[in-house]
């Protein structure tokens, strides 16, 4: 835990000196006591790119506080009720027309953990994978290595502006941060994923077997060696197919990723908090405690569960509840996250449960609705609700998928409500009575951009 800390702080002190406001631009840093982007992209010690790698995990989970809050608000999971700033409810709920614009609350002028974060992510595997190709001190085992954990992350973290602003597309060239290239369609971004997911498994398959040659945190415990990321790798490419209707593509990736049919639905890597010098879960909220500010659970969760469905257990109801006015009226929150036992608790960003029901819907999309049931039934008989009785056409089964996805799913940091509404076309399902807001599909690119491009004439 100690060798934890270390790393994590030493790696976000140089994070912090690596990269500035713009989520694009690399600062050049001439100061000893600080690596600089030249210091670690030539010849760069063992431990310096160790540093890097480990800044490039605390840089992977930037994204988690504001896609929690903001894109499960969207979909509906939660309710962001904030006593000190009407914006979390009235801007992001959409009440009084209000609409996404370029400087949106909660978005500013970069985006955000939407945006900024996920890319400040991207050009930091950059930075890795250049510091690891040009050193001495890894042999070309190590060198595939790392560069397959870097563009892991990058797929990752690329599906996360692609989803954000969707149909206004997303740089994907982005290694030149002074002449970024143009914006692509989500469709074309969506394929560039995959293809750094594909080029991510074929580093770690070139670099053998065995344990990954650099220390990972704690939130990749069980999958610290080269075949336990490629496990990884494939699980987030299996998630990355569904997005592009590949379904054949989905089972492919699973058959190749951590997914257990008999094991534990949680399984999967996390993001870590561990505290100073760290930092908290930003998702845990002390259970009862007298506050304003705080997520809770969408009134239409609570009221569609299952009886008898022991996913519940997600959900505490407070002794008192939650109140905010807006200009729609009071918001109530009854129930609070359960998820979380301590501020200390890691935050899982891809589980067994999502693949296990990637599988369903997959199979469900190809017509193999035998497969697609018995996936299901993994998933109903684990939550305590027996075997799924309904109809077996395409579209019952995945009625029934995105339900066991809206609780099994529910209020990850992934907004998972939200894009599976939007890829099936069920926006207008998700809803608004409880808060008379809108239901978003899109957001535009965040002012940054529209000035930079503005600035350098693009």
């Amino acid at each position: 835990m100690k060798k934890h800390n270390l790393y994590m702080t030493l790696a976000i002190l140089i994070s912090m000196s690596i990269w500035g406001c713009n989520p694009l631009k690399l600062d050049e840093i001439d100061d000893p006591n600080n690596p600089s982007v030249g210091s670690v992209s030539n010849n760069a010690s063992r431990q310096q790119i160790q540093f890097v790698l480990t800044g490039l995990e605390a840089r992977h989970r930037g994204y988690v506080t504001n896609v929690s809050q903001a894109w499960n608000t969207f979909g509906r999971e939660i309710w962001y009720l904030n006593g000190s700033d009407p914006r979390s409810q009235t801007d992001w709920l959409g009440q009084n027309g209000r609409v996404p614009d370029r400087s949106y609350f909660g978005f500013g002028n970069t985006g955000g953990g939407s945006y900024a974060a996920p890319y400040q992510a991207i050009n930091q595997a950059n930075v890795l994978i250049r510091a690891a190709n040009n050193t001495t001190f890894l042999n070309d085992s190590e060198k595939r290595a790392v560069a397959g954990f870097a563009k892991m992350i990058q797929g990752y973290q690329f599906m996360i502006p692609a989803n954000f602003v969707y149909n206004n597309g997303i740089r994907i060239d982005v290694e030149d941060p002074l002449n970024p290239g143009p914006f692509v369609p989500y469709a074309q971004a969506m394929d560039h994923v995959r293809s750094i997911l594909v080029a991510a498994d074929a580093d770690f398959n070139a670099a053998g077997s065995g344990n990954f040659p650099l220390t990972l945190t704690s939130g990749f415990a069980g999958f610290n060696t080269i075949s336990g990321l490629r496990q990884v790798t494939n699980a987030i490419l299996a998630r990355a197919n569904a997005y592009r209707q590949d379904w054949q593509g989905v089972l492919t990736a699973l058959n190749s990723s951590f997914m257990n049919l008999n094991g534990p639905l949680n399984v999967g890597p996390a993001h870590p908090y561990v505290g100073p010098p760290d930092a908290f879960n930003p998702l845990f909220y002390v259970p009862n405690a007298a506050t304003n500010t705080i997520i809770v659970v969408h009134p239409s969760v609570l009221e569609d569960a299952l009886p008898n469905d022991n996913r519940r257990a997600k959900f505490f109801q407070r002794n008192t509840p939650v109140t905010v006015s807006t200009d729609a009226g009071v918001l109530t929150g009854t129930h609070q996250d359960a998820r979380w036992p301590s501020n200390t608790t890691s935050i899982p960003f891809i589980k067994n449960e999502e693949l296990i029901l990637l599988k369903a819907e997959a199979h469900a999309n190809l017509d193999q609705f035998a497969d697609a049931v018995a996936a299901i039934n993994i998933i109903r008989n684990a939550a305590g609700i027996g075997p799924y009785t309904g109809a077996t056409s395409r579209a019952a089964l995945i009625d029934e998928i995105l339900f066991q996805r809206r609780y099994s799913l529910w209020a990850e940091p992934w907004g998972h409500r939200w894009i599976d509404a939007r890829r099936y076309d069920r926006l207008n399902q998700i809803p608004t009575n409880f808060d008379g807001g809108t239901i978003f599909t899109q957001f535009p690119h965040p002012q940054a951009e529209l000035s930079w491009d503005q600035y350098t004439g693009n």
